[in-house]
């Protein structure tokens, strides 16, 4: 099989069923969730993720289900939040530093380039969420 085609999945509880979608909760632990002193350390970080998923699928609130999403996809959200800002953020320090503005404008200046960056992110949020599909494992 093809490494285009590998998945990521993650098992969640259905929160709701209709004719056109379904509700996932999906809890996302920490690395280090599997640790004994996970319930008295602050630093072990559950969350719970809520995830719609079109279609209609033969599931009831409460079942256990496994979420589906390409693994292409997910190297997309990853460049995306984490490799892209990177990029512009040392682009814009060299340049700027580059150019003998001094370094804490520099940074200050790197640091904001973000910021018109997250916002593009968020204007463009429902084109970008249709590019990441979610899918259940029959």
């Amino acid at each position: 099989m093809s490494d285009r085609f590998e998945t990521i999945e993650h098992e969640g509880i259905v929160q709701k069923s209709d004719t056109d979608s379904v509700t996932v909760s999906i809890i996302s632990s920490a690395a280090c969730s599997g640790c004994h002193a996970e319930g008295i350390c602050s630093l072990s970080g559950k969350q719970e993720k809520i995830i719609e998923i079109p279609g209609e699928y033969q599931v009831l609130p409460g079942d256990l289900v496994t979420v589906q999403m390409r693994q292409s996809t997910g190297y997309t959200a990853v460049f995306f939040g984490y490799v892209m800002p990177l990029i512009l953020l040392v682009a814009i320090l060299v340049i700027l530093i580059s150019l003998s503005i001094p370094e804490l404008m520099a940074g200050l200046g790197a640091l904001a380039v973000l910021i018109p960056y997250y916002l593009m992110l968020y204007i463009f949020r429902n084109s970008i969420s249709r590019k990441f599909t979610f899918t259940l494992k029959a």
